[in-house]
C-alpha cells in the first residue's frame, strides 16, 4: 500500500468512526507486540523466547495444554508462571489509550473481544464489564481436573522459575475444593477441562451491549489467521471493519479496510486524522 492509498484508508476509517454509535475492538496476539510481549510465530520464535523449552524441543502446543500440567506440572507451571509475571510487569502501549478515547467519544462506548489472556485491556483502564476474554485469562485459576466449575483469582500467586531448566521452584498451586493441582483458567490446545463460565458471563454481557443497537464500527488489531476466532467475530458484525495487521491485512467485504500496519502505528495515524476532523481533542 503506497502513501496515497494509506492516507485514503485512514481517511475512510476516520469517517466510519465519526459516524458510528459504538466501537467493538477485536484483538489478537499482535496487539501486545508493541508493548514488548512475544508473539509466538513458529517454533523458532517460541524457543527464542523460552530457550529451556527449545533445548528440549518442546513446542508451544506441547506445553500449552492440560496434559502438560498432569504429566510435567513443574515445567508447565514454569512456563505459565513466567508468562504470568511478564504480563504483570508489562505496561500497555499508547494504542490502548487511543482506543479508550475513541470509545469514550461514541454514545455506546466500546467493548473488547480478545483472544489474548494477558489482561492488558484491564491494565489499560478498560472496564472489566466491557471485555470478553474468549480464551480465558492467566490472572485466574481453575482445577486441572475441573472438579467443580470454580474459578478464582491468581492475584496472590507467586511462581519462582529456574531459568536454566524452565521449571518452577515454588510450591504448585492447589485447587481449594479437591486439593488437586490448579492451572490457569485458559483455553489450551486439545483442552477438555477448561472451565468457561467466566468467559460465558462476559459473552452474555457483550450480547446485551450489542442488542442495544446503534451503528457500530469494528477496529481489529493483530488478529491471526491460524486461529481466526477474532477475525470471524468482527466480520460477523456486518458493519464497517478496520483491520490493522502487518502480515495479514486482507479483507473480503466492501465495508472492510485492510491496513498493513502494526497496531500502535496504525492507531496513531488514525488518532491524528480523528483530531484533524475534530472527533478527538487535540493533544494538550
Amino acid at each position: 500500500m503506497n502513501d496515497e492509498k494509506m492516507t485514503d484508508a485512514i481517511d475512510q476509517a476516520a469517517e466510519w468512526i465519526a459516524h458510528a454509535g459504538a466501537l467493538l475492538v477485536t484483538a489478537g496476539a499482535g496487539m501486545g507486540v508493541d508493548s514488548g510481549l512475544p508473539d509466538f510465530r513458529g517454533d523458532d520464535g517460541f524457543w527464542q523466547a523460552y530457550p529451556a523449552l527449545g533445548r528440549g524441543r518442546i513446542r508451544f502446543v506441547d506445553i500449552a495444554n492440560g496434559q502438560a500440567f498432569r504429566e510435567r506440572p513443574a515445567l508447565a507451571w514454569g512456563f505459565y508462571g513466567h508468562r504470568l509475571q511478564l504480563y504483570r510487569e508489562t505496561v500497555p502501549h499508547a494504542g490502548f489509550r487511543i482506543l479508550r478515547d475513541i470509545g469514550d467519544a461514541l454514545p455506546g462506548g466500546a467493548f473488547v473481544f480478545t483472544s489474548n489472556v494477558d489482561g492488558q485491556f484491564q491494565r489499560a483502564g478498560f472496564s472489566e464489564q466491557r471485555i470478553v476474554e474468549h480464551h480465558g485469562s492467566i490472572h485466574f485459576l481453575q482445577c486441572v481436573r475441573a472438579c467443580e466449575d470454580a474459578i478464582w483469582s491468581a492475584e496472590t500467586l507467586r511462581i519462582e522459575v529456574d531459568e536454566a531448566s524452565g521449571r518452577t521452584r515454588s510450591d504448585l498451586p492447589r485447587c481449594p475444593h479437591c486439593g488437586g493441582l490448579a492451572r490457569p483458567n485458559i483455553l489450551m490446545f486439545n483442552d477438555d477441562a477448561w472451565v468457561d463460565t467466566r468467559s460465558e458471563v462476559q459473552a452474555f454481557a457483550m450480547d446485551a451491549w450489542e442488542a442495544r443497537g446503534g451503528p457500530m464500527v469494528v477496529i481489529e488489531l493483530g488478529a491471526g489467521v491460524a486461529l481466526p476466532s477474532v477475525r470471524r467475530k468482527g466480520e460477523s458484525m456486518q458493519c464497517p471493519l478496520i483491520r490493522f495487521n502487518p502480515a495479514a491485512s486482507q479483507t473480503r467485504g466492501a465495508n472492510q479496510l485492510g491496513i498493513a500496519l502494526p497496531a500502535l502505528q496504525g492507531l496513531r495515524l488514525l488518532q491524528e486524522r480523528l483530531r484533524q476532523v475534530g472527533f478527538l481533542a487535540a493533544a494538550a
